[in-house]
């Protein structure tokens, strides 16, 4: 497979929370800890060991019980009192531990329950925690709507473990549990790392509205959004690689994005912005193909230029790309860029593309024993442009890669 032009951005985002949590009740946890003696204290000082159980779905919890119970509905008043005072977990955390809260917690008791877990600063614990919640909001806009409530003024691990278990649940779909993430994500009296928590905890949505999608985009173009405005564009992006890979319209999201990659004052975002069709693969039209061509020929970021040629190879109107790329390789100054203009010559038209990468290689000499390695390839038969990709002896000839890794 060919790698993207230096154009991928870093820090992806939490991977959906599982919604099976591990085996932590029973028999099977007692012989799980026989066999790899999964127990040990938290701390500072301490680390979770490496061996992990397998995930099987967990004891689901008998009923509604109140913030601290976790007794059978049929135990007397006073057991029932017993138990709930028993029920305070510690921070040196081990496996039967975390038995006793997988059997007890309900959505009432999850945070008081949960905050001694977390002070393990375990990272196995806290995607148990993650997985868990998500299981106990299920469909639940109710219950998820509480989550985003206890979001907005929950700090360090327990914020991430909240969203982590919103994001990761079935009610996050719901239209009114994604209106109130939007919400807190447009809401100026939170912290911009916590906007950009809320906006990135809808990136699983299936679809987002046009209403939504104008919103993200004009905060995302705020000079002040920073690391707020960063999480919406990825979410834009993320939401129309999933709308294009079920077979939705995706041309609105590109719209937006596209605004963003033109628009947007801060470089990281307007990058971000411009690498998104990568994910999806559009055929450009020709009103598209020409706003990634003000983006060749006026972006100020040679990445951003780099990822524009990427993008053009896929457009609908081949030859003009052709003409493009040779009047843009002519004004380039950067080598990278070139070296992209160069190779993605050859994906947009394959071996009838060599009249152009000739020029090029005229144009600057560096290019000549490339142009000899392509020329070769289309010689002995090679049509498909990944094929010619992985035949070149050398991928990276001018180290541009070595800038992203």
């Amino acid at each position: 497979m060919v790698p993207s032009t230096p154009t991928q951005t870093p820090a992806s985002g939490p991977p959906r929370a599982r919604r099976v949590p591990w085996v932590l009740a029973g028999a099977g946890l007692v012989a799980v800890l026989a066999a790899v003696g999964l127990v040990w204290r938290g701390g500072d000082d301490a680390r979770a060991p490496s061996a992990v159980a397998a995930p099987v779905k967990g004891t689901q919890p008998g009923g509604a019980h109140g913030g601290g119970g976790g007794a059978a509905a049929a135990a007397p008043a006073g057991v029932a009192e017993a138990e709930a005072a028993e029920r305070r977990f510690s921070d040196q955390t081990c496996f039967p531990e975390l038995a006793r809260f997988n059997d007890g917690v309900t959505m009432e008791s999850f945070r008081d329950w949960a905050a001694p877990l977390l002070a393990s600063k375990d990272p196995l614990v806290r995607d148990y925690l993650k997985a868990k919640l998500a299981e106990l909001i299920g469909d639940d806009a109710k219950k998820a709507g509480q989550v985003v409530d206890w979001a907005r003024d929950a700090q360090g691990a327990e914020f991430q473990v909240l969203l982590s278990g919103l994001r990761g649940s079935d009610a996050v779909q719901k239209p009114q549990v994604a209106a109130r993430l939007l919400e807190a994500g447009m809401d100026k009296g939170l912290s911009i790392a916590r906007r950009a928590g809320m906006l990135s905890a809808l990136d699983t949505q299936k679809h987002l509205t046009p209403d939504a999608m104008d919103r993200m985009a004009d905060f995302a173009r705020d000079p002040a959004s920073t690391e707020a405005g960063w999480a919406a564009t990825r979410t834009l992006g993320r939401v129309m690689a999933r709308e294009s890979e079920n077979l939705g319209d995706a041309s609105p999201y590109l719209d937006r994005l596209l605004t963003i990659a033109t628009d947007a004052p801060d470089e990281q975002i307007r990058h971000l912005a411009q690498t998104a069709p990568l994910h999806n693969s559009p055929v450009l039209d020709a009103k598209t193909t020409a706003r990634f061509e003000r983006i060749l020929r006026s972006e100020g970021n040679e990445d951003g230029r780099d990822a524009a040629a990427q993008v053009l190879a896929m457009s609908s109107d081949k030859e003009h790309v052709l003409e493009m790329f040779t009047d843009a390789f002519q004004r380039e100054q950067s080598v990278c860029v070139r070296w992209a203009l160069f190779r993605f010559s050859a994906r947009v038209a394959g071996r009838d593309a060599l009249p152009v990468m000739a020029n090029m290689a005229t144009v600057d000499p560096r290019f000549q024993p490339l142009y000899g390695i392509f020329e070769t390839l289309y010689a002995q038969g090679h049509v498909d442009f990944i094929r010619v990709w992985n035949e070149l002896p050398d991928q990276n000839p001018f180290g541009c890669m070595d800038r992203h890794t």
